[in-house]
C-alpha cells in the first residue's frame, strides 16, 4: 500500500467518523498520522531523476509575491499588465509551463511578482508540477490567489485545501503553544487558558504517534489538535493571502458587490483594466513595507532613493541596511516624521520608524 493510498484511506476514515466527545481521541490520532504521511510525500525521492528545467527563481527586490491559481484565470495577463515582463497569455489552459518573474515598481519599492503555472486538483500529490509550484509559493512573502469570478467559490475552496495539505496556512497566525522535546522526565503539560479542543490525554496520544515521550507543552491559547500537530511538525508557513477575483466584467453587479465585501478579497478585471490601482494599495498593506529617506548634515533629504524596510523596523535595522559597520559607530540619529513627538527628534538604536520618515545618522 503506497503513501497516497494510505492518505486516501485515512481521509475516508475521518469523513466517516462522527465528531463528538467520544471520538475526539480517535480523530486526533488519525490527523497526526495524516500529517506524518503528507510530510513523507513532500520529501524528495532518494533516487534523483534526470535534471529538468530549473523552476525556482532567485529572490530579488524588496519583497516577493507569488501568483497562484487554476489554469486560465488570468495570471499571465495580470503579470503583463503590472510589470514590464511579457508572459505568454492565451485562451487555452497551461499556457505558462515554468515560473516567470516580473517586477512591480510601486512607491519606490521593487516587488518581485512570480507567475506560476496553473495548479490543478491533486497538486499536493505532485500532479501537473504541483509540488514545484507550491514549493516556490512557500518562499513568498504574500500569496495572491487568482480566482475566476464566474466560477463561484469552488476554486477558492480547492486551492485552500491543496495549500493546507502541504503546510501553507493562509491569513492565520502561528499557534501560541510552547513545545520543547526533552531527554527524560515524561510529559509536562500546562495551559494558561481553559482548553475546549485539546486535553492532556489527546496531546499525549498525538506525541506518541510521533515517537515523542518526553516533552514540555504549554498552551497559551485555546488551540485545536490540528494546530498542535502544526507546532510539532514545525515546518508550517504562515503567510498573508489576498484573494483576487478576476473577470468581474462577466458577472452581475450584485455578485461583484458580494465578492468585494468578503474578507481579504479584491475584485478586478484584467481585460478592462478595472480596480488594479486598489489592488496595488492592498498589496502594499499586506506586504507591510515602509519607505524611509536618508539625509546628510546640512543638505536636503534624498527623496529620489528611498530605503524600503519592513513595518516596525528600528533605527538599528536601518543602520544595518546602509552598512554593516554603521551600528557599531552609531552615536545618535535625528528623525523627522510621524514616529517622533517633535521634528527633528534625537533618538537611539531602539526607536521604531514609520512610513516616510526622514533619518540623519550621526557617527561617533
Amino acid at each position: 500500500m503506497g503513501i497516497l493510498e494510505k492518505i486516501a484511506e485515512i481521509e475516508r476514515e475521518i469523513s466517516r467518523t462522527q465528531k463528538n466527545k467520544a471520538t475526539e481521541y480517535h480523530l486526533g490520532l488519525l490527523k497526526a498520522k495524516l500529517a506524518k504521511y503528507r510530510a513523507q510525500l513532500l520529501e524528495p525521492s532518494k533516487s534523483a531523476g534526470a535534471k529538468g528545467e530549473g523552476f525556482d527563481v532567485m529572490k530579488s527586490g524588496d519583497a516577493r509575491v507569488a501568483l497562484i491559481g487554476f489554469p486560465s484565470v488570468g495570471k499571465s495577463t495580470f503579470l503583463s499588465l503590472m510589470t514590464s515582463t511579457e508572459s505568454e497569455a492565451a485562451s487555452y489552459e497551461f499556457t505558462t509551463l515554468t515560473c516567470i518573474p516580473g517586477v512591480i515598481e510601486y512607491k519606490g519599492a521593487n516587488i518581485q511578482l512570480l507567475d506560476l503555472p496553473g495548479i490543478i486538483e491533486g497538486a499536493a500529490q505532485g500532479k501537473g508540477r504541483g509540488r514545484q509550484v507550491i514549493a516556490v509559493a512557500r518562499t513568498a512573502d504574500v500569496v495572491i490567489m487568482m480566482l475566476d469570478a464566474t466560477k463561484g467559490d469552488v476554486q477558492r475552496e480547492l486551492l485552500e485545501k491543496e495549500l493546507e495539505s502541504v503546510g501553507i496556512r493562509l491569513n492565520r497566525s502561528k499557534p501560541n503553544i510552547y513545545f520543547k522535546p526533552k531527554k527524560g522526565g515524561g510529559l509536562s503539560f500546562n495551559s494558561t487558558v481553559p482548553l475546549t479542543h485539546c486535553s492532556e490525554k489527546l496531546v499525549q496520544l498525538i506525541l506518541h504517534e510521533y515517537k515523542i515521550f518526553n516533552a514540555e507543552v504549554l498552551f497559551r491559547e485555546d488551540c485545536t489538535s490540528d494546530e498542535f500537530i502544526d507546532v510539532i511538525v514545525g515546518n508550517r508557513v504562515y503567510m498573508p493571502c489576498l484573494y483576487v477575483y478576476n473577470k468581474v466584467d462577466q458577472i452581475s453587479i450584485e455578485e461583484v458587490d458580494r465578492l468585494a465585501r468578503r474578507a481579504n478579497s479584491v475584485v478586478i478585471s484584467c481585460g478592462m483594466k478595472l480596480n488594479l490601482d486598489y489592488l496595488l494599495e492592498q498589496l502594499w498593506e499586506y506586504l507591510a513595507l515602509i519607505c524611509l529617506y536618508t539625509k546628510k548634515r546640512g543638505e536636503r533629504p534624498d527623496f529620489g532613493d528611498p530605503i524600503i524596510m519592513r513595518r516596525a523596523a528600528t533605527v538599528e535595522h536601518v543602520c544595518h541596511r546602509i552598512h554593516r559597520t554603521l551600528a557599531s559607530q552609531f552615536k545618535y540619529a535625528l528623525v523627522w516624521g510621524t514616529s517622533t513627538k517633535y521634528s527633528p527628534q534625537r533618538v537611539g538604536l531602539t526607536h521604531v520608524m514609520e512610513h516616510e520618515d526622514v533619518i540623519q545618522i550621526v557617527k561617533k
